[in-house]
């Protein structure tokens, strides 16, 4: 047996053990680990700084990567709501008897051994942590190089606090930062339930096109806006801005304006809240010419609609009517978050009913598409298919349900 087989055996065996984890224990582990991490925060970023130093500040990718005291705060905090938050266990969704006394129950269980693969984003090992041990699931963790020194360390703290209660540390690993564990990963046929993918289209598309194991695909994220001829200016100034600049780096952020081509005229008033905040603006010809000159703004190409930008950029597309925004939806959406901007509400119930995404919004920013903003706790990750789980993957979409059957002698003809 290889070392990596060992690990996924460790985690799948001991994961068998954590239905024995009573809620009062689970709570106190989430309770305890929030605390040391903002206790250890100089720890957590000295890691994290051994990460940041390895890396571009002008990628896309350092915001996500980057630490600091305020996030780690934040994470803390999540965890303290996850710990709140009912169980997702046990809970009876069915219940009925037979003609032939057969009493049968379905209910709420763990998935089982979860693997996610992840970019540089550390904070999804704490918050992955948190949901899974809540939900009773084993975890497979494959955190991305530029992320070790901070995974690593995030890791450390999470089995002292297991210990320290006596909840099998097993069941949480981290496997080296090396394409050979991708590889075993996708291949954990028998060890690993389920993969979950968290960061870009194409590691997204790398999970699903090499997976032997079940995968549920979440994160990526093209984002758009459609803005028709009733919207209201001021509220479209704010919501555009936010959706765009709030926290450029995470997948839920604005990366096409589809404009009502009746709008063009407000165009300009409309982008300068996000020219102030040093968007760059990718305009198709209509809406290039009603734009002034400035170096922020350039001429659309092909290859700017349909991409998740990740930045502070923006591509905009004119549209004559509602079937052609539809149309240009279904043409680049990945079916994560997509809004209208509308005073319509024929408009505003034929976009919410048409548009095929995870979440769909009026006359609200694509920012809260998040499970703790959903009320939802931390999330695994926003679900963008539509087997098992869609959009935020929190608590409840981290379990699957089996069926109970008590019975008192009886046989089948």
């Amino acid at each position: 047996m290889t070392e990596l087989e060992s690990i996924f055996r460790e985690v799948q065996q001991s994961s068998r053990r954590l239905n024995r984890v009573i809620e009062e224990t689970v709570q106190a582990v989430l309770s305890d680990l929030a605390e040391l991490a903002v206790e250890k925060v100089d720890f957590l970023l000295a890691a994290n700084r051994q990460d940041l130093e390895r890396m571009d500040p002008q990628n896309p990718m350092y915001d996500r990567l980057l630490l600091n005291e305020s996030r780690i705060k934040s994470i803390a905090n999540e965890m303290l709501q996850v710990k709140h938050l009912p169980t997702p266990l046990g809970i009876l969704l069915e219940k009925r008897t037979l003609e032939n006394g057969l009493e049968l129950s379905k209910v709420t269980v763990p998935l089982g051994v979860i693997g996610i693969i992840y970019e540089a984003r550390p904070n999804v090992t704490f918050d992955v942590f948190a949901l899974a041990l809540k939900s009773g699931n084993g975890l497979v963790l494959k955190g991305g190089s530029d992320a070790d020194f901070s995974n690593r360390a995030i890791l450390s703290l999470i089995h002292q606090i297991l210990e320290k209660h006596g909840v099998p540390s097993g069941a949480f690993q981290l496997l080296p930062p090396d394409r050979a564990a991708t590889k075993a990963l996708l291949e954990a046929v028998g060890f690993v339930d389920v993969i979950i993918p968290r960061g870009s289209q194409g590691l997204i598309n790398f999970v699903r096109q090499n997976a032997k194991v079940p995968v549920i695909e979440t994160g990526a994220g093209i984002v758009h806006t459609y803005l028709d001829e009733t919207a209201d200016l001021e509220k479209a100034k704010a919501i555009l801005h936010n959706a765009k600049t709030r926290r450029p780096s995470v997948c839920n952020t604005l990366d096409c304006l589809i404009i009502h081509q009746s709008r063009l005229d407000d165009l300009t008033e409309l982008i300068q809240p996000m020219l102030k905040s040093g968007v760059e603006i990718f305009a198709d010809e209509k809406a290039f010419a009603k734009l002034p000159s400035s170096h922020q703004i350039h001429v659309a190409q092909s290859e700017h609609f349909g991409t998740e930008f990740l930045s502070l950029k923006l591509s905009i597309k004119t549209v004559q009517n509602l079937d052609e925004a539809l149309d240009h939806i279904v043409m680049y959406s990945s079916k994560h978050s997509e809004a209208i901007l509308s005073e319509n509400p024929e408009a505003i119930e034929r976009f919410l009913n048409e548009v095929d995404a995870a979440a769909v919004y009026a006359n609200a920013s694509t920012g809260f598409t998040d499970g703790n903003q959903f009320g939802l706790g931390a999330e695994i990750g926003i679900s963008t298919q539509k087997l098992h789980a869609r959009g935020p993957m929190a608590l409840r979409e981290l379990t699957s349900y089996k069926w109970i059957v008590r019975g008192n002698g009886q046989v089948r003809n």
